[in-house]
């Protein structure tokens, strides 16, 4: 993932900037004294991304990831629409409990930019559903110059979008939350249909950090620089985790990228671990016993 990337991360302050003052507003309304349900995950399981993860002799990539991982965040939705069978299998390769998170196609977001994409939103549902119980939220992703002059478009998407599916929504143009207005506007948008607002944490692209919660989910995209200060940057996310623990998160839903995919399973494998013991959450430590040692 080369979005938000730059040549001299040392030089970026990675500091998390103060919650909006919504945020635990909107989290007030479900506060209680249970551990929020946590999904961790990477983007992909392909063993030419992800190298050096899998054991020597790994037949079926998908199955042993699923045992490390409780959850993916599915990328290959965006590039092509997968026919029913397909999602149908990986629901059977994967255990109890595990989620997938797809990425709306691009000919939604990018091709057709919302505009006339009712029957591509229901040709691809009609595939992701053979996930079951396994289909965590699904997220759009809207092209870097997709900007608020096509408001329009975003309401009609929004409202007319199945209910019964949770959603997200990540936007990367900066007027969507650097206009005062127009991101006001847009989580009342999203308060009101549920839809989780995507907080992407990348190096590059500080701007997208609106730390505004629009539902009780919280669906963070985080993407290491291949620098020291990735671990730093985690500890960070943790402790704001537990604050919106006490404050009535119901959902973490935490996706690791790398500029170099590689190291994406041990960072994600760190921050488990600080998480478990931060928030009491339960969740595996992927290959804990080979890594055990770096923590």
């Amino acid at each position: 993932m080369k979005f938000g990337s730059v040549d001299h991360p040392e030089l970026i302050d990675f500091t998390l900037p103060k919650d909006h003052l919504d945020t635990q507003r909107v989290l007030s309304a479900f506060k209680d004294d249970n551990v929020p349900d946590v999904y961790v995950g990477c983007a992909k399981w392909n063993r030419a991304d992800l190298k050096g993860f899998y054991p020597r002799g790994t037949k079926d990539e998908l199955v042993y990831y699923a045992s490390q991982f409780n959850s993916i965040e599915l990328n290959a939705t965006f590039y092509r629409i997968f026919p029913p069978e397909q999602f149908s299998k990986w629901y059977d390769k994967t255990p109890e409990g595990f989620k997938f998170f797809p990425k709306l196609n691009q000919e939604i977001s990018h091709w057709k930019r919302l505009n006339e994409v009712k029957e591509i939103v229901e040709h691809y549902l009609y595939s992701a559903i053979n996930l079951k119980e396994k289909l965590g939220t699904v997220f759009l992703q809207m092209h870097n110059n997709f900007a608020p002059k096509d408001f329009d478009r975003v309401v009609n998407f929004a409202e007319s979008w199945p209910k019964e599916i949770p959603l997200a929504i990540e936007f990367r143009h900066t007027n969507w939350y650097n206009d005062e207005a127009i991101a006001s506007e847009l989580y009342q948008l999203l308060e009101e249909n549920n839809i989780s607002n995507v907080i992407v944490d990348t190096a590059g692209r500080r701007d997208l950090m609106h730390m505004r919660l629009t539902n009780a989910t919280a669906f963070i995209r985080y993407v290491g620089a291949n620098h020291s200060s990735d671990y730093a940057r985690l500890d960070d996310w943790v402790e704001r985790l537990a604050e919106w623990k006490e404050q009535g998160i119901k959902e973490i839903d935490f996706f690791v990228h790398q500029n170099i995919e590689k190291e994406s399973p041990l960072l994600s494998a760190y921050f488990i671990k600080k998480l478990n013991e931060r928030i009491g959450s339960n969740l595996k430590i992927p290959n804990d016993d080979s890594q055990s040692s770096l923590f």
